[in-house]
């Protein structure tokens, strides 16, 4: 619940040596965010550059919007700024930007214009892979990592997002004081988006106009941070769950990797271990304790009773399934829910 006098919109831009950049950015902060309903938090993080020295200069400026300025003193991660100002802003939305001017404060504007005319849009990301957005990527490592990483994210939440790394965000406050943020790197879009997801918001999304810089010109995610992403894949999808799914995922998974294990012995075919086990660890996502022992009930019916063969197991898995994802749809809205 807001309280009174609370910011409509808060902005904000974690700032890591970014001074050749801090001047356009502060001019199109005013050229479209200049109203007294507004709050820019600053985050500095450690910058060793004139970045210090611009942010201080500007905060002296005459402005509508309401500005704020931290400073950690060491450089502590994107993720680690951006926690520091969602703990310090009090806006109905919050925009995330980044500061580099790759992403332009023109689409940020119309994503706020986009969501404040729609009670039913709780949060919008940018997009750099939509169509109808002026492009500047001539990087194609950085671009198929991008890629990739959305697709796993879409196929580990059934999503189809286009672009979950774009640092460009808006979010409204029941979004935000629904989600508990941990990564404190570059990890924070992957955090940020799976647990959206996972209380259950839509994100929509917008394509805008993305402008790469080279590392010269101060980019600051390596490659490194490419295959970080895909253990942060991994740790958001299977381990920061809650109890019930985290038991539901061990479960599931073990009584489907016994199944494949001994299917892959009939058939030699020992790459049948792996997929058991995966298709194990999705069960264990979609359905809780009650709706997973559906499936492992049929599993063991088309294993043991009729001649342990695999299409036979294959129709009995389908009709436990089809059985499972029903009694799950007549469950969810009652007090046992958390076991299906």
């Amino acid at each position: 619940m807001l309280q009174e006098n609370n910011f409509k919109l808060s902005i904000i831009i974690p700032v890591f040596n970014e001074e050749q950049y801090l001047q356009r950015l502060f001019q199109d902060l005013i050229k479209y965010f200049d109203k007294s309903n507004t709050e820019i938090l600053i985050i500095d993080d450690g910058s060793t550059d004139r970045s210090t020295e611009i942010i201080k200069n500007f905060k002296n400026e005459k402005k509508k919007f309401n500005f704020k300025y931290f400073r950690n003193d060491i450089n502590s991660g994107k993720g680690f700024s951006i926690l520091k100002g969602l703990k310090n802003c009090s806006g109905e939305y919050v925009l995330l930007q980044d500061a580099d001017l790759e992403l332009d404060l023109k689409d940020s504007y119309k994503m706020f214009q986009m969501i404040q005319n729609n009670n039913d849009i709780k949060c919008i990301f940018g997009s750099r892979y939509l169509s109808g957005k002026l492009k500047k990527n001539n990087y194609l490592f950085n671009n198929l990592i991008g890629k990739l990483n959305s697709l796993i994210f879409n196929i580990f939440f059934s999503q189809s997002l286009s672009d979950v790394h774009c640092g460009l965000k808006i979010i409204h406050r029941d979004v935000i004081n629904k989600i508990n943020l941990s990564l404190k790197d570059f990890g924070i879009e992957i955090d940020l988006a799976s647990q959206i997801v996972k209380n259950n918001f839509f994100i929509y999304e917008y394509g805008v106009s993305y402008f790469f810089r080279t590392k010269s010109e101060g980019k600051k995610i390596t490659w490194i941070d490419g295959v970080k992403s895909f253990y942060y894949l991994i740790k958001v999808r299977f381990f920061d769950n809650n109890l019930s799914t985290n038991l539901s995922l061990i479960y599931s998974s073990l009584y489907m990797l016994y199944f494949g294990w001994n299917v892959s012995g009939i058939l030699s075919a020992n790459i049948l271990i792996v997929f058991f086990f995966l298709i194990g660890l999705i069960i264990g996502l979609k359905f809780k304790l009650l709706s997973s022992s559906i499936i492992l009930f049929f599993n063991f019916l088309g294993y043991y009773f009729f001649t342990k063969k695999i299409i036979i197991l294959f129709i009995f898995f389908i009709f436990g399934l089809f059985l499972a994802t029903n009694l799950k749809k007549i469950f969810t809205k009652t007090k046992y829910n958390y076991l299906f």
